[in-house]
């Protein structure tokens, strides 16, 4: 048996020098990052401040951060209507349990998640994080057609190179193969995947690309519960921008097959993509929408699973009569007041142009990209911008230059993309821009 090392807390003090070591030793010694290793981690930069679209690191130095933190703070840092509105609703109460009470910024947030939903949603559940709010679709999914009296309909089918999350439910609609989870194979849920779409946004949609998928949800719709899918862009599993032809297939397969259909909007959601939501490339309503990222402009985790009233209607007929799922922070107040401003924001309507701005500026000033030889594609759809290395990035040392250029990026796999605030300027857009076509030039 291995012998397991207890350490006690002045162990743990005299162990890492606490009282000497700043910031960054201590980080590195104790605390573990996502995506890196514990013991061998990527470096580290210490931010003292945000402002804007800018980030101050410790040392002093400034970096336009364009990819706005995981692709949520859309309308920048320490937004002053924001700010204004959580430090408002801080002075009244910042938490409340969400079980048999209610509060104004949760009806108010949920009547605007609604009004700017796809026409026939009309629910809304309130979640942590994307990964809970893919694991209450799916919870939802299943006990639906549970209820419906067809329990062997409890399995999802879904397309390779999709990211849902890191929860286990969520894992097991990751692509098996390519994606981060593969570790776990063994012991998640066993779901279907049909071949990721290959036809391109913006280029004709060819029948046969539907064929695999159709073909898999003929064969199995008697134990499917729901397809779950990524509308338009598959995001962490690649930045692949598909025809809106293929999800309008992917509807009509559902309807046809008695399946539901998922769309998992947490990336693509508010605005990303050209479209509030990036199903409306399609113009199809999905049963159940999954947001989160965005939708309290970077400042407080939240999500929401968003259902139509034959979903909500159907996982509540007959036994348990209930949905056996309740965060403890569900509807936290402060998240919805963040929520709120960050919407009301959106609803003015700046985003639609400056999202086809930075759309436009991208294509023009990330083409010369194409022309490196260590580059594999460029592509570009709203405000998302990628670059497809050949090989994979050497994620250290990359961003060791691109922050030397004033800019934070933050690649993965094969893949340096851009996701900047909406707000970002066209000076600043250039700067990033020019900063990604040198580092892939070698420079």
């Amino acid at each position: 048996m291995r012998q397991r090392k207890v350490v006690n807390s002045d162990d743990i003090k005299n162990l890492t020098g606490e009282h000497i070591l700043n910031n960054i030793e201590f980080d590195k010694r104790h605390i573990w990052h996502p995506y890196t290793s514990a013991t061998h981690p990527l470096p580290c930069y210490e931010v003292v401040g945000a402002n804007g679209c800018e980030l101050t690191f410790a040392d002093g130095r400034k970096v336009i951060d364009g990819m706005a933190s995981w692709w949520s703070t859309i309308h920048g840092y320490n937004h002053p209507d924001i700010n204004a509105a959580v430090s408002a609703q801080l002075n009244k109460f910042a938490h409340v349990m969400f079980g048999g009470i209610t509060h104004q910024p949760a009806v108010d947030l949920c009547r605007t998640l609604l009004d700017l939903s796809p026409s026939g949603m009309s629910r809304v559940f309130l979640a942590d994080s994307g990964s809970v709010s893919v694991e209450v679709a799916m919870k939802m999914a299943i006990q639906y057609w549970a209820c419906q009296g067809q329990p062997q309909k409890h399995r999802m089918v879904t397309v390779r190179d999709g990211y849902h999350g890191d929860t286990f439910a969520a894992m097991s609609v990751c692509d098996p193969v390519n994606g981060m989870h593969s570790l776990f194979e063994g012991v998640l849920a066993k779901q279907l995947f049909a071949p990721s779409p290959q036809c391109r946004f913006g280029h004709p949609f060819v029948e046969d690309d539907i064929l695999p998928l159709q073909e898999l949800i003929e064969r199995h719709h008697h134990e499917i519960a729901a397809l779950i899918i990524e509308p338009i862009v598959q995001n962490t599993g690649g930045i692949r921008m598909y025809s809106p032809e293929y999800l309008k297939r992917c509807r009509q397969l559902c309807d046809q097959y008695d399946v539901l259909l998922i769309c998992d909007e947490i990336a693509t959601g508010f605005g990303r993509t050209g479209k509030m939501f990036a199903c409306e490339h399609a113009d199809v309503t999905p049963d159940i929408m999954c947001v989160g990222k965005a939708l309290t402009g970077g400042y407080l985790s939240l999500a929401a699973a968003i259902c139509t009233e034959d979903i909500a209607n159907g996982v509540c007929q007959g036994e348990p009569g209930v949905f056996m799922h309740g965060p403890t922070f569900m509807g936290n107040p402060l998240a919805c007041a963040a929520a709120n401003a960050n919407l009301a924001i959106l609803n003015k309507g700046n985003w639609v142009q400056q999202v086809a701005r930075i759309e436009q500026q991208m294509k023009i000033e990330l083409a010369p990209c194409n022309n490196h030889e260590a580059v594999a594609d460029v592509r570009v759809l709203g405000a998302i911008g990628a670059v497809e290395m050949k090989a994979p990035i050497n994620v250290a040392r990359l961003q060791e230059r691109l922050i030397k250029r004033g800019v934070w990026l933050r690649p993965f796999g094969k893949l340096l993309y851009m996701m900047p605030p909406y707000i970002l300027s066209e000076d600043a857009l250039s700067q990033v821009a020019e900063a990604v076509v040198a580092v892939t030039a070698g420079e």
